[in-house]
């Protein structure tokens, strides 16, 4: 049997360690840490971020084509838009966002919106 080889490791890292990005198309102090992504652990299959979005702050509105997102609100309160419904979102709330469905989140709130995104595969093509 042929295995491949990766270059994935095993770790254990604190969200601290990793520093905060703001990515292509996120405005407004929309931040994120990657924190299991290729050039941070090796990962092939996933993509995951802790996001922490000032009061305004937004991703554009977007549609990836193979890439399949949960996010999962962990504090505060935005709203996300999906196929142009926009939908109040809060503590707790998990969001599943299946490829070619448009959607974008932004915070409305008045307090930081934090939240888990977790996206695969890592590359839309």
């Amino acid at each position: 049997m042929n295995k491949e080889k990766s270059s994935a490791v095993a770790s254990i890292r604190n969200v601290v360690e990793t520093p905060w990005k703001q990515y292509p198309g996120h405005f407004g102090g929309a931040l994120s840490k990657p924190l299991v992504r290729p050039e941070t652990t090796g990962s092939r299959l996933v993509d995951y971020r802790i996001s922490t979005y000032q009061p305004m702050a937004y991703v554009e509105t977007h549609t990836h084509e193979v890439q399949e997102q949960i996010y999962h609100v962990l504090e505060g309160e935005g709203s996300m838009e999906i196929e142009a419904e926009r939908r109040i979102v809060r503590k707790h709330d998990v969001i599943f966002i299946p490829p070619g469905v448009s959607h974008s989140i932004r915070n409305d709130g008045i307090t930081d919106l934090t939240f888990i995104v977790v996206t695969t595969p890592v590359e839309d093509r």
